[in-house]
C-alpha cells in the first residue's frame, strides 16, 4: 500500500492564509529544516524554510487556514526531537509562497 501524500489543488479556492514565522532556541543542527519540509508537505502547505545567521529558523507557510495553524501552533512550537524551541513569532505575510514547500539557503 502506498502511503504517499496527495495534495490536490482546488483552483476555485486559493490558499487563504499565509504567515511568516521565526523560531528561536536550539533549532539549528537538529534537522529542524528537513523536519519542517516533511511536516509542511504532509499538511499540503506551500512555502519555504531556511536558517538565519542569528541562529533562528525562518519559514513561510501558506495554505488552508487550519493546516497553517496546525503547523505553527502545534508542530513548530515543539519541533523535531532534538530541538528546544524557546520562542516563536508568527505574523501575516503577503510573500509569494511559490510552488510546493522547499528548503532555502541561509539568509
Amino acid at each position: 500500500m502506498n502511503s504517499a501524500i496527495s495534495c490536490t489543488a482546488n483552483p476555485s479556492m486559493p490558499p487563504s492564509k499565509t504567515v511568516r514565522v521565526v523560531i528561536k532556541g536550539r533549532v539549528q543542527g537538529v534537522f529542524f529544516r528537513d523536519w519542517t519540509v516533511h511536516n509542511a508537505r504532509e499538511l499540503c502547505l506551500k512555502g519555504w524554510v531556511r536558517n538565519r545567521r542569528d541562529g533562528s529558523v525562518e519559514a513561510v507557510f501558506s495554505g488552508e487556514p487550519t493546516a497553517v495553524d496546525e503547523m505553527v501552533d502545534k508542530r513548530c512550537r515543539v519541533g523535531p526531537p532534538a530541538a528546544m524551541v524557546t520562542g516563536l513569532n508568527s505574523f501575516p505575510s503577503d510573500d509569494d509562497p511559490g510552488q510546493g514547500f522547499q528548503r532555502k539557503p541561509t539568509a
